[in-house]
């Protein structure tokens, strides 16, 4: 089932700042992560708004991303890439439990976090978001968690690390086509701040993302929210995810593919309310 999100919690008006006032204290700890290319940065409207509400707030920057000052050439596994999410997760306490997001590429981040430290995490929530239980092990695993650019033309600055004569080792799309494939719905000044802040992201270590299946994965409860108009994980492409590994709840945001940026308060809402409430499946 597919639950429209503005509907769902109640929020009419995305530019109403009041609804951040009207939602109980809760003393929750959301860990965010971004998706390639971004960085803790990705979430600064979002924690604003929840740690103002009183809600414990942690934006992971991956190995090469936001801060980090490793080079995204230099990346080429993706227990590397996704090193410093595993090293958050393994230094929480037994008997915490977070709820976490991942965004787009992101999506991988947290289903490896599920594979090892499900005891630790209340739900995970894929925000268009790539799911694929076991990540990459074939050509229709690429073909519906990879995005598929050709029809922007040529949009990609391509590294090559490992030598012109090899596969790119990392990518990051042009300054010209980031509004358009990544936030054409979202404010300008949003738009500006990510041409300043995107970095390459590790092509390699990313596509070769492969989990074993041990069963621990199918104990944390999941949601999907979708994402409208998305330009990057295309509606197709998420509902070819949410039929192959199906969530325990899929919401929907009238959004493009960075809602963060373009529907920020309904986003706030719909994470607050997934705190408040006991996702569990019935499936």
């Amino acid at each position: 089932m597919i639950v429209n999100a503005e509907k769902d919690i109640g929020v009419v008006d995305d530019n109403d700042r009041r609804g951040s006032t009207t939602i109980p204290l809760k003393q929750q700890h959301f860990v965010l992560v971004h998706g390639m290319s971004g960085g803790g940065w990705c979430w600064y409207k979002i924690r604003c708004l929840m740690e103002n509400s009183g809600y414990k707030v942690s934006c992971i920057d991956l190995k090469s991303a936001g801060i980090d000052q490793s080079d995204a050439d230099s990346v080429l596994s993706f227990d590397d890439y996704n090193k410093p999410l595993m090293d958050f997760m393994s230094a929480l306490p037994d008997n915490e439990q977070v709820i976490l997001v991942g965004h787009s590429a992101g999506g991988m981040s947290v289903t490896q976090a599920c594979h090892k430290f499900a005891n630790k995490i209340r739900v995970a929530v894929y925000l268009a978001a790539t799911m694929l239980k076991l990540g990459f092990w074939n050509d229709d695993d690429l073909k519906i968690g990879v995005p598929d650019f050709s029809k922007f033309g040529d949009v990609f600055e391509l590294g090559f690390g490992l030598g012109h004569h090899n596969p790119p080792t990392s990518a990051l799309v042009k300054k010209e086509f980031q509004r358009e494939i990544f936030s054409h719905l979202s404010p300008h000044e949003d738009c500006t701040l990510a041409a300043m802040l995107l970095r390459p992201g590790p092509m390699v270590a990313l596509t070769s993302a492969k989990f074993r299946d041990d069963g621990e994965v199918e104990k944390v409860p999941r949601v999907f929210i979708k994402t409208k108009h998305d330009k990057v994980v295309t509606p197709e492409q998420q509902e070819a995810m949410i039929k192959r590994w199906s969530p325990c709840t899929v919401y929907e945001l009238d959004s493009d593919h960075s809602p963060f940026f373009s529907t920020p308060f309904l986003l706030f809402g719909l994470l607050v309310k997934l705190a408040a409430s006991d996702v569990g499946c019935t499936r």
